[in-house]
């Protein structure tokens, strides 16, 4: 099937699952982003559907393969459990839509390579949906770093966590893909890449598994660069909300609270420590959730390249699957 034209340089959207997340984040930024207007939402349950016509617009559809065969749809917002992901992203790229899928993309590297080969084939975007990428406050982290704000990077760490979550939510089904280290494990992996380059190799990892549903509820792992540097990374299902990342080096220390999750109004604080002086840099706020829908929209229209970009999301799905593969087990 070829794919559809964009009109008028809007970008057509069907959204696939009808989740949370989309309802409170996702869907009011793609909302105030004008090259993105969505045509239709999918749902299994028909109420839940027409709930999501009713506030965010397009027509309300029972099932998933019926908004894959709609004309007026040129893109799919993948929103269904990460286990799903790889079974109706595919099935997007086959029915000649772009796809903008919820992290983590999938739960495995040989997933990700098959939907990276279809994209490819099919002169498609596939894109995952890591919004943090899309704030400024860390390009401005970046660039002092570069600058020698700290001296040469040593150690880089990253934390997220959240409290227990609740009994039928579906992040602690295994068979659909949860568990924490794809959910917020995966953000640190990501953070890490950013920050100290795709050539990590894993030292060693640990995960905490819930005798009761049998999904990792939190864990480490620790990565080197071929020049020593280190980067510890923990995540977690079973803590105290907590979202953040530092960078230490030979002259100082840059650390980021609120790093992977602030608000479209939150003044984010970088705080930059040498050995005699302590600054809290307060950075503009931004809204990374409608920027990336922008994003995700400009590649689509502008045709940009997408072979460096899908060679990446092969990459951070090898690292869980590393992750995962060589863990050191603990029941809890």
């Amino acid at each position: 099937m070829s794919e559809p034209e964009p009109a008028s340089g809007v970008l057509r959207l069907g959204v696939l699952g009808c989740a949370d997340f989309a309802w409170r984040k996702m869907l009011p930024a793609i909302a105030t982003v004008p090259e993105l207007r969505i045509t239709a939402l999918a749902s299994r349950d028909p109420a839940k559907a027409a709930r999501f016509a009713d506030r965010f617009g397009g027509e309300p559809v029972t099932g998933y393969e019926a908004l894959l065969e709609r004309e007026d749809v040129d893109a799919v917002y993948v929103v269904l459990p990460t286990g799903l992901h790889h079974r109706w992203a595919l099935r997007a790229l086959d029915a000649g839509k772009h796809v903008l899928a919820e992290k983590s993309l999938t739960t495995g590297a040989d997933e990700a390579a098959e939907l990276v080969a279809a994209a490819r084939d099919h002169g498609l975007w596939l894109m995952e949906n890591f919004l943090f990428l899309h704030h400024s406050q860390h390009p401005a982290v970046r660039e002092r770093i570069d600058a020698g704000a700290i001296g040469a990077p040593r150690v880089f760490s990253a934390a997220f966590g959240v409290p227990p979550r609740p009994a039928g939510d579906i992040r602690n089904s295994p068979e659909l893909g949860g568990g924490a280290l794809l959910d917020v494990g995966a953000y640190t992996v990501r953070a890490a890449t950013y920050f100290l380059g795709p050539d990590l190799t894993l030292a060693g990892s640990q995960l905490r598994i819930d005798g009761r549903t049998g999904v990792d509820v939190g864990g480490s792992a620790l990565f080197h660069t071929p020049a020593g540097v280190s980067a510890e990374l923990s995540f977690g299902f079973d803590s105290s909300y907590r979202t953040t990342y530092a960078l230490w080096g030979s002259e100082g220390r840059i650390s980021v609270d609120r790093a992977f999750t602030p608000p479209a109004d939150l003044l984010p604080s970088v705080r930059w420590e040498r050995q005699d002086s302590v600054q809290d840099l307060v950075l503009p706020a931004d809204d990374q959730y409608a920027n990336g829908a922008r994003a995700f929209a400009h590649r689509v229209l502008t045709g940009a390249p997408f072979d460096a970009y899908g060679e990446s999301l092969v990459h951070q799905a090898a690292l869980l699957e590393q992750i995962r593969d060589r863990a050191h087990h603990v029941t809890v």
